[in-house]
């Protein structure tokens, strides 16, 4: 059973480190790299569907063993997000100068990530 739960959360891992890594070449590519978009979309978005899949699980509208669980909430959203880039990036920003990038980043990551969490909750509870 540990070694079931370890290979779902290692295939949900790979899975969500390729969807973050596609997804910021995309975005990259529209948005530019002036600002860290990549990461701050990735880090919304993952805690949106945290958010919504934590309270499905939570609330059993969602019935799914434990396996899949880790695999979709630590493998995948684990994967999927990250706080070191997005903790790099903003010192990055700071070291160029860029203080109010830096301080968009991290206010915006921070209250956006919030918001996208509760709205993940709330949509869910419904």
């Amino acid at each position: 059973m540990l070694l079931k739960k370890i290979f779902l959360i290692a295939i949900g891992g790979s899975l969500g480190a390729n969807a973050r890594y596609w997804l910021g070449i995309l975005v990259k590519h529209y948005l530019g790299d002036e600002f860290p978009y990549a990461t701050f979309i990735v880090n919304i978005t993952g805690s949106f569907l945290l958010g919504m899949f934590l309270t499905l699980i939570s609330t059993r509208y969602l019935s799914l063993n434990q396996g899949y669980q880790w695999a979709i909430s630590v493998g995948f959203l684990g994967s999927y997000t990250t706080f070191s880039t997005f903790k790099y990036e903003t010192m990055m920003l700071a070291e160029t100068g860029n203080h109010l990038g830096a301080l968009m980043n991290t206010g915006l990551s921070l209250f956006v990530g919030l918001i996208a969490v509760w709205l993940g909750v709330r949509i869910c509870s419904i």
